[in-house]
């Protein structure tokens, strides 16, 4: 599939898309006879999910190692399931904080509904 095919399935702008593959986190990509690049399944699925960690904040130092890691095959399995594991951790702990900061935003809108109320039944 074409560029803007896989940009339009994966999530990641054409930008994105050429960025990753210049810096290593895409393997290079086959070309058409005209120059063009051409995606296959497994470039499109490996995108998607650089997209997912992208979504997930996982720093780009984070997701070229791990890329590196994928590129070595099954013998670094654990490797990779110990780095999402640590990234996992992190994300749940984020959302514990931020759990914590939408409390104290509801404490802070009904505080304000309580004052407008008495506000208006001192009218």
């Amino acid at each position: 599939m074409k560029i803007s095919d896989s940009s339009r399935r994966s999530g990641l702008s054409i930008d994105t898309l050429r960025y990753y593959e210049r810096i290593g986190l895409l393997p290079r990509t086959a070309r058409d006879g005209g120059g063009r690049r051409s995606y296959g399944a497994d470039d499109l699925a490996w995108a998607c999910f650089l997209g997912k960690l992208q979504a997930m904040d996982m720093p780009i130092r984070e997701r070229l190692a791990y890329s590196r890691l994928r590129s070595e095959g099954d013998a670094t399995l654990g490797a990779r399931r110990t780095m999402l594991e640590a990234h996992r951790s992190a994300l749940v702990a984020r959302q514990e904080e931020l759990r914590a900061l939408i409390a104290a935003l509801d404490a802070k809108i009904a505080h304000y509904r309580d004052r407008e109320t008495q506000r208006g039944d001192s009218q």
